[in-house]
């Protein structure tokens, strides 16, 4: 019997290991969605002469997007590596920081990266960028961008959210809100000014993507000089995302935990300015709040949704999502989405589509795999410093500044023939 039980053990832990291993290999394979195949992009749009210059001269939207084999088509794995490292090999910008005094003693900053050449075009053409969430012109992705984007011509101008940027103080009792466009407007005039013969190209990524198209919908003069604009992984209506982001599918109630708690911490940051100001619409009874809070919702409804004067939570969400404004957009419009990002909802994914489907200026575009403002690209493991968001976002940019250049000259060309045709003929 001994002599059995010593020979049948090695075979049971023999079990245990290939099963422990086989258990683990499962794990893996669902979690970094390995069985997952690559595909070209979903592209919505109608059937226009734009749209079908687009896809003719934006292959990238019409080819497989090829994330990294190892761990590439996990959404949660690309949107981790963003929100710890941002990019990887970042460059190092040079620009020139400018602030500008608001109507409420706000002061709005933003920085402006000249063009390192010309343009494909031979215009002068300045990327004007809103960053996400709590972000500015120093995080690593908005670098890779405007870096990319100076290479190949552009000017870039970058807002940096209000109370966002460390080591620099509020000058008045208000930050940054989801829908606020006071300050990327302040940043557009004074582009438009600085320089009269830039044309403007729109870039908002994430809750920047909500304000950059809110403030083209707000006034039809905000959409003047402006060729283009590419939103990047928004969510469309707040309204809607807030009951979304509540939930433990695709552990979106964890991304609003750790979202959260760097808004609270970067709110606490300005507490001496947010309660100092005899002007401020914040109490300590709302700090208090504040420091229990443990979901964006509470911290807009203890705080953000104040700073405007707005009653209540959903009157805030209503008021600032640029849902209501998006359809009053006239200026060609790149709605970009990824299908596997854990902060956006499906359902909240009808908005592009509908609209895609419905005006010609738009043009909605759903990769399967990216997270959120990942997008990485590689072989193997390690991803390469460039994305496809980078890539794929000059590349339309781009085909709509030929297209403009084109359409420019045959408007010259028929105003020509029409004045000759007009210019009456002298007999000798």
């Amino acid at each position: 019997y001994n002599l059995i039980m010593i020979t049948t053990l090695p075979a049971m832990f023999d079990g245990v290991k290939l099963a422990a291993v086989a258990t683990v290999l499962y794990v893996l394979v669902r979690c970094l969605n390995l069985k997952s195949t690559t595909e070209p992009p979903e592209v919505v749009c109608q059937d226009t002469p734009l749209s079908r210059f687009l896809l003719k001269s934006c292959p990238m939207l019409s080819a497989e997007y090829i994330p990294p084999l190892l761990w590439g088509k996990s959404g949660h794995f690309q949107t981790a590596l963003y929100g710890k490292m941002g990019r990887i090999n970042t460059p190092t910008l040079s620009g020139v920081r400018k602030f500008l005094p608001m109507h409420d003693g706000a002061t709005a900053t933003f920085d402006i990266f000249e063009a390192l050449a010309a343009h494909s075009t031979g215009d002068d053409i300045t990327m004007v960028i809103c960053p996400g969430i709590g972000n500015h012109s120093e995080q690593n992705y908005i670098r890779t961008f405007v870096d990319y984007s100076q290479r190949q011509g552009y000017r870039c101008a970058v807002l940096n959210h209000l109370g966002a940027l460390p080591n620099l103080e509020l000058t008045s009792p208000r930050m940054f809100t989801c829908g606020c466009t006071w300050e990327f407007e302040a940043m557009v005039s004074f582009v438009k000014q600085a320089f009269p013969q830039t044309q403007l190209i729109i870039v908002g990524f994430s809750l920047g993507g909500n304000i950059v198209c809110k403030f083209l919908g707000e006034n039809r003069s905000n959409q003047e000089r402006v060729l283009c604009c590419v939103s990047v992984c928004q969510g469309y209506s707040a309204l809607r995302a807030q009951e979304t982001f509540l939930q433990w599918d695709q552990c979106r109630r964890l991304y609003n935990f750790l979202l959260a708690d760097k808004m609270k911490k970067l709110i606490l940051s300005h507490r001496d300015t947010l309660l100092g100001m005899s002007c401020s619409s914040i109490t300590e009874a709302d700090v208090s709040r504040l420091c229990a809070a443990t979901s964006l919702m509470q911290i807009d409804d203890s705080i953000m949704r104040k700073f405007h004067g707005y009653n209540s939570l959903g009157e805030y969400y209503e008021k600032e999502s640029c849902v209501h404004f998006i359809h009053k957009v006239t200026v060609p419009l790149l709605l970009l989405n990824s299908s596997d990002d854990p902060l956006i909802h499906q359902s909240l994914l009808d908005v592009p589509r509908t609209l895609a489907e419905k005006k010609p200026n738009v043009m909605f575009t759903l990769t399967q795999h990216g997270g959120h403002l990942g997008f990485f690209e590689g072989a193997m493991l390690f991803p390469q410093p460039l994305t496809w968001m980078d890539k794929a976002i000059v590349e339309y940019t781009d085909a709509i500044c030929h297209w403009e250049k084109k359409n420019d000259t045959h408007r010259v060309q028929q105003l020509a023939s029409t004045f000759l045709e007009s210019k009456p003929t002298h007999e000798c």
